[in-house]
Formats: structure tokens, C-alpha cells, sequence
């Protein structure tokens, strides 16, 4: 694996929200040659300036994107996909494009399909975040322990693989895992997308009012904190991958339904089993 001994690349992060946010200030501290951003939103552009996350931002995308080795492009998947497409003649050439969205398949296959040879786009999703959005809540340290996930192609080549690998763990990343569009995206249905619907199916399964809050534990919180969420983002996330989501969604089902008839039935083996089974899976996992 390229180990790099310094960041020795321009660089723009397109979209200064949570993540993008967060790259640039993590970014920052590695000592690119320069870096940029583009965002449509001109008080982000200059608050990020102040804050000196950034050399300078750009609404224009043309002017980085000429003289940019390295483009992370922080956006919803379908923007993402639509800035390549309206940019295509603006990156420079053997220029390495990657991505930070929660799915892949549709994206990666998009892409590539209009992509010239002499770009290199590689889907990316570091498996982090927070509930709340935009530069405000941007932290260098977000990266730290987390695993990044890459989506490689064949059309990818290997050393721009192991550069975005390299650089996922100088900004923190404990693990870099490679894994095929579709892999990512039936795996990612089970470990992000039905928690997060299972966390507002719990929320709003019930009354909330002043007494509730209450009888609140632990158990309660962490179960739904990842219900104050990104609207805009989940409804595409969870259409664009919406035959994995419904098929972890009717296997959740299938264990649901088998819970209540033994709590039902007083079936207490049953119970047991499922609870130990769920304990020790739990622990496996070494989270």
C-alpha cells in the first residue's frame, strides 16, 4: 500500500456541510499543496476561510477543478452524480474523483458510464457522521476509529486506490475495506439504513408528551438517537436502495413477529434462545 509522506496534491471538497466540513478541516492539518472548496452557499465558503479550513473557496467550480488532483465531492448521491456530469470538461486530466455517500451501486455505475478514461472516479463512504448538519457541527476528529469503506471498479487504477486509502487513514481512519458497489450497498441496507428506520418507527410508535420523557433510560436514547435526521438525504438514500432496505425490513419483520408470539405463548425457551443469540452476536461484533 502507497504510504504518502506528505500530501503533496491539490485538493477540492465539493460541499462544506458535515462531512465536507469535516474533510477540509482534517485536510488541512495533513498540508496539502492547496485546498480548496466549491459550495453554492457564499457565507459557508467565507466562514470556512475565517476559520482557515480551507486556502479559498469557490462558488465557480471551474477554477479549482482545472488545477485539482484530488476532488471529494461531499453532495446527496444524485448531485454528486449531476456536478460530474455538468463539470466533466473541468477536471483535470488523470484527476482521481471520489464521493462520501451512503450508497454506491446506482452511483458508481452512473458515473461511469459518461466518465472519460482519463478520469478516475472511486466511490468512497467513511462510516461516519453526527445527527446534526451543516459546517457548524464539522469536526477534524469525526474521521477518528472509523472504518472507510471503497468501491473500486476494474476500471480504477490500483496506486489512486491506495492514495485515497492512504489518505483515509492519516485523517483517522482506523480500517480501509474494499468491497464491490453492490456488496456495500446490500451490507450497508442492514448496518445504517434499518437502524435509522427503526429508530423513527420507534419514536413515533408512541405518545412523546412531558411524562414520557420521564421514563427515559438509556436503552430509549440510544435506540432513537439517530432519529433526528436528514430528511432530504434518507428519502434518497432509502429509495435508491430500496429492494436491500425492504428485504433486512421483512427479515426485522419475520424476528419481530416471532418475539411477540413467544412473549405471546409464554413460550420462555424461546425468549431465552433469541436474547442469548442476540448477546452474543452483540459481542462478536467487538463494538
Amino acid at each position: 500500500m502507497i504510504l504518502l509522506e506528505d500530501l503533496d496534491f491539490n485538493i477540492t471538497v465539493v460541499g462544506l456541510g458535515l462531512i465536507g466540513g469535516s474533510y477540509a478541516m482534517a485536510l488541512k492539518d495533513l498540508n496539502p499543496k492547496k485546498l480548496w472548496a466549491v459550495d453554492v452557499d457564499e457565507n459557508v465558503l467565507k466562514t470556512a476561510e475565517e476559520m482557515k479550513i480551507i486556502d479559498k473557496g469557490y462558488k465557480n467550480p471551474e477554477i479549482p477543478l482545472k488545477e485539482s488532483d484530488i476532488v471529494i465531492i461531499a453532495l446527496y448521491p444524485k448531485l454528486a452524480i449531476k456536478f460530474i456530469k455538468e463539470n466533466i470538461n473541468n477536471f483535470k486530466i488523470n484527476a482521481i474523483i471520489t464521493d462520501v455517500g451512503g450508497i454506491k451501486e446506482e452511483i458508481v455505475k452512473e458515473i461511469n458510464s459518461f466518465l472519460p478514461e482519463n478520469l478516475d472516479f472511486i466511490g468512497g463512504h467513511p462510516m461516519a457522521g453526527k445527527e446534526k448538519q451543516g459546517i457548524a457541527y464539522a469536526s477534524k476528529d469525526i474521521f477518528k476509529g472509523a472504518s472507510y469503506i471503497f468501491t473500486p471498479t476494474e476500471r480504477n487504477k490500483e496506486e489512486n486506490i491506495q492514495i485515497l486509502e492512504s489518505i483515509a487513514k492519516k485523517i483517522g481512519c482506523k480500517t480501509t475495506v474494499r468491497i464491490s458497489p453492490k456488496q456495500h450497498d446490500e451490507i450497508i441496507a442492514f448496518t445504517s439504513h434499518l437502524p435509522h428506520i427503526l429508530a423513527v418507527a420507534l419514536i413515533n410508535c408512541d405518545l412523546i408528551n412531558l411524562q414520557t420523557s420521564l421514563f427515559v433510560g438509556g436503552s430509549f436514547k440510544d435506540s432513537t438517537r439517530v432519529a433526528e435526521i436528514n430528511t432530504s438525504l434518507w428519502i434518497e438514500l432509502l429509495t435508491s436502495n430500496k429492494e436491500n432496505i425492504i428485504n433486512k425490513l421483512e427479515n426485522f419483520e419475520n424476528k419481530i413477529k416471532l418475539i411477540k408470539n413467544a412473549i405471546k405463548e409464554n413460550n420462555y425457551s424461546l425468549i431465552k434462545s433469541e436474547f442469548e443469540k442476540a448477546s452474543l452476536r452483540r459481542k462478536e461484533l467487538e463494538l
